[in-house]
C-alpha cells in the first residue's frame, strides 16, 4: 500500500549509517595468482586504507590495522600499493609516506629511508622492476619530483628521472632501455597540456630524453606492447583517443579506433588508467561521453562492447592474460568487476545497496541550453515503492555540483544520492563547461571563466528542470564541495535560483586560495581566472566573499579541520560575513578530517545535517533525524 505524505518527509530503509557503510572506496585491485586484491577505504576503522583478499567467503586484511596504504604525493596521492608476480605488497604508508613491503602474514619493513620531507606515489611493478613518483619537500619553493627505482633490499633509492614540475604515470619498455612518463609544468595542468617523454636508460638512468607529443594537447598514460612499440592517449583531434607510435624512429602517429567519447579523464591521482594492453594484441578501454562504457579493441581494430554494468568513475586496474580487473560505479553497487574474453563481467569485489532496485533512482541524462552552450545533467527524481506525493506537489531537488573543477559525474546513483530521493528529494548532478567526458573543447568552456560559466551553467540546469516541470522552483537548493563548493557560494551570491546552499569545504575567496593552497593546485587558477598579481581585480570580482552582499538564503557550511586544500580559513570567513549579515546558517567543523570526508561517523552526521538542513528551510518533516538550528 503506497502512503501519500509531502515529499522530503518519506521515511526510507536506508540510514545515513547504511549510506556510509555502502560508500566503499577502492583504490586499485590486482590479480596475484588465483586471487584478487584490492585496496578498500573502511570508513569504521577512522578512513583507515587497506589492502585485502578473499579466502573464500571471508575477507581478509592483507594489510593489517594500524597501516594505511595513502599517498600524498600531489596531495590528492593514488597508486599506493602494488604487488610483484609472487604476492610481495609494496605500500606507501600515511603517516611517514615511506614505501614499505611484507608478505601476508608478515611483518612490513621499510624500503626507503626515513625523511619527513620524502612521499611516494605511483607505485609500478613492471619487469621486475619497483618504480614510484617521488615527491620532496624541503627549503626550496618548489618540491621536487622524479621518477625512481627502489631496491628490494632497502638499499636504495635511484633517481631515473626528474626535470619538470610534475611527471607520472612511469612506464618501462619490455627490454628496460627506455623509460616513457608524463611530464607538465605550473602554470599548466595535466588536463590542459602535457608531454609523453621517452628516455634512455644507462645503468638504470635516463641520459637523454625526448618529448614524442606537442606540448600543446593534454596526452596522457603511455603503455609498451611486447613488440616495444609506445600507445598513449591524445586529445589533439578534441577527443582523448588512443595513439601508437614506434618510439625509436619519427614514423607517423596511428590513431587507434578513434571514437567520439573520451579514453581518458583528469589526472588528479597517481595510478589511474583508463586503458591497457592484452596480451593477443587487443585492448581494453574506457569510453566516456557523459557515462562510461568499456569496450574491447582487437588487434584489427574492431569494436566489442563489454556488458560492464559500471557507468561512473571507470577505471582499468590490471590484467592477467585474458582477463582484466575494472573498477567503478553502477546503479546499486561500486566495486571490482572481472571482464572474461567474451566481454562478459561478473563482481570480484562490491559494495551493494541494501535496498533493491525499486528505491534506485533511474539516473536520466538532461541537457538544456545555457547562457554558454549546452549543459549536461544526469536527473535523479525522488524514487520509493512506498510513497508518493499529494496530487499536483512538485519535489524539492538539489543540484549537485561536482568538485574538481576539471572532474566528472557519469549517471550512477551512489548512497548518498539514494539518501535523499527515497526520501523524497530530488536530486540533479551537473557536468558544467569545465567538466572532462564531453571533450576538450566542453573541458575549456571553463577556461579564465571560473565563477562565470560554472555558475551560469548550474543555474541554467536548476532553471530548466523546473520549467519543465519535474522540480519546485521554490525549493530548488544546491550542494558541492571543494570546487563545487566555490560555485555553491557563487550561485547563491549571484543568482536568485536557489533557496539553500550547502557547501562542503568550499572556497570562498580566490586570493586566499592561490595563497594557501598546495603546490600541485598553486598555479590552477592561472588558467581558470588569470595570473596574479596581473589578474587581482578578477580574483575579487568573482569570488564569493566579494559579494556577500548577495547572501539571502539560508546556507549550511561543512569543513575538515585538517584541511591542506582548502583550509578552514576559507569557511570561517563565509560563516562570518552570513553572521554579519545576519543570513541564517551553520557551521559544522569536523576534527580529523580532511579534504573530502572519511570516517564514518563524519558522513553520517554530514547526511543527517543535510537533510535536517534541508527540511528547517523548505518547511518538511524529517522522520528519525535530529532538527538543525540555524544561528
Amino acid at each position: 500500500m503506497t502512503t501519500i505524505a509531502p515529499f522530503g518527509s518519506w521515511t526510507s530503509p536506508l540510514s545515513a549509517a547504511d549510506a556510509s557503510a555502502a560508500a566503499a572506496r577502492y583504490d586499485g585491485a590486482r590479480f596475484v595468482g588465483a586471487e584478487v586484491w584490492w585496496g578498500e577505504t573502511l570508513p569504521d576503522e577512522a578512513g583507515r586504507s587497506s589492502v585485502r583478499r578473499a579466502i573464500g567467503e571471508a575477507v581478509e586484511d592483507v594489510l593489517p590495522a594500524p597501516w594505511s596504504a595513502r599517498s600524498r604525493v600531489h596531495e590528492y596521492g593514488g597508486g599506493s600499493w602494488t604487488t610483484d608476480d609472487d604476492g610481495r605488497l609494496f605500500f606507501v604508508e600515511k603517516t611517514d609516506q615511506r614505501v614499505w613491503t611484507m608478505r601476508p602474514g608478515e611483518q612490513p619493513v621499510p624500503l626507503t629511508p626515513e625523511d619527513p620531507g620524502a612521499r611516494h606515489g605511483g607505485l609500478r611493478w613492471q619487469n621486475g622492476t619497483l618504480l614510484a613518483v617521488r615527491e620532496v619537500h624541503d627549503d626550496a619553493p618548489v618540491p621536487r619530483r622524479s621518477v625512481v627505482s627502489i631496491s628490494l633490499d632497502g638499499t636504495e633509492v635511484r633517481e631515473l628521472v626528474a626535470g619538470s614540475d610534475f611527471l607520472a604515470q612511469p612506464a618501462l619498455s619490455p627490454d628496460g632501455r627506455r623509460l616513457a612518463w608524463v611530464a607538465w609544468d605550473h602554470p599548466d595542468m595535466p588536463w590542459d597540456r602535457t608531454e609523453i617523454r621517452v628516455g634512455d636508460l644507462e645503468d638504470g638512468i635516463v641520459t637523454t630524453w625526448r618529448a614524442v607529443t606537442s606540448g600543446d594537447t593534454a596526452a596522457l598514460q603511455p603503455e609498451w606492447d611486447a613488440a616495444g612499440r609506445l600507445f598513449y592517449v591524445d586529445d589533439a583531434t578534441g577527443r582523448w583517443n588512443i595513439r601508437r607510435r614506434d618510439a625509436a624512429s619519427d614514423r607517423p602517429v596511428e590513431l587507434i579506433a578513434p571514437a567520439d567519447a573520451d579514453t581518458g579523464g583528469g589526472l588528479w591521482v597517481l595510478g589511474v588508467r583508463w586503458y591497457a594492453l592484452l596480451e593477443d594484441g587487443g585492448i581494453i578501454a574506457v569510453r566516456t561521453n557523459g557515462s562510461d562504457e568499456v569496450v574491447r579493441i582487437d588487434a584489427d581494430e574492431s569494436v566489442r562492447t563489454t556488458d560492464l554494468p559500471a557507468r561512473s568513475r571507470t577505471v582499468v586496474e590490471d590484467v592477467q592474460g585474458s582477463r582484466v580487473l575494472v573498477s567503478g560505479a553502477a546503479p546499486g553497487t561500486t566495486g571490482i568487476w572481472e571482464i572474461a574474453a567474451d566481454g562478459s563481467s561478473s563482481l570480484a569485489v562490491g559494495t551493494r545497496s541494501r535496498l533493491d532496485d525499486a528505491w534506485i533512482p533511474a539516473a536520466r541524462p538532461f541537457t538544456v541550453p545555457g547562457l554558454h552552450g549546452e549543459v549536461h545533467a544526469f536527473d535523479y527524481p525522488p524514487t520509493s515503492p512506498d510513497f508518493a506525493a499529494p496530487d499536483g506537489e512538485l519535489p524539492p531537488y538539489v543540484v549537485y555540483v561536482h568538485g574538481g573543477p576539471t572532474a566528472h559525474t557519469g549517471g550512477v546513483p551512489d548512497s548518498r544520492i539514494t539518501f535523499f530521493t527515497s526520501r523524497g528529494i530530488g536530486i540533479l548532478e551537473v557536468n558544467y563547461g569545465g567538466s572532462t567526458g564531453y571533450g576538450r573543447a566542453y573541458r575549456e568552456r571553463l577556461r579564465g571563466q571560473w565563477g562565470i560559466v560554472d555558475r551560469d551553467d548550474v543555474a541554467a540546469a536548476a532553471s530548466g528542470l523546473a520549467a519543465d516541470g519535474r522540480a519546485d522552483a521554490a525549493r530548488l537548493g544546491i550542494a558541492g564541495g571543494s570546487a563545487g563548493g566555490w560555485t555553491v557560494l557563487t550561485a547563491l551570491a549571484s543568482t536568485d535560483v536557489f533557496g539553500a546552499g550547502i557547501s562542503r569545504y568550499g572556497v570562498g575567496d580566490a586570493r586566499l586560495l592561490a595563497t594557501d593552497t598546495h603546490d600541485f593546485e598553486a598555479r590552477y587558477l592561472d588558467g581558470l581566472i588569470g595570473p596574479l598579481p596581473e589578474a587581482e581585480a578578477l580574483y575579487l570580482e568573482r569570488s564569493p566573499l566579494g559579494h556577500t552582499d548577495g547572501f539571502r538564503v539560508p546556507v549550511l557550511l561543512l569543513q575538515g579541520a585538517e584541511d591542506a586544500v582548502v583550509p578552514p580559513t576559507q569557511a570561517q570567513a563565509i560563516r562570518d560575513a552570513l553572521a554579519e549579515r545576519g543570513v541564517p546558517h551553520a557551521y559544522v567543523l569536523y576534527d580529523g578530517e580532511g579534504h573530502g570526508f572519511r570516517r564514518a561517523e563524519t558522513v553520517i552526521h554530514a547526511l543527517e545535517t543535510e537533510l535536517a538542513f534541508l527540511g528547517r528551510v523548505f518547511g518538511f518533516d524529517t522522520p528519525g533525524v535530529p532538527a538543525l538550528t540555524l544561528d
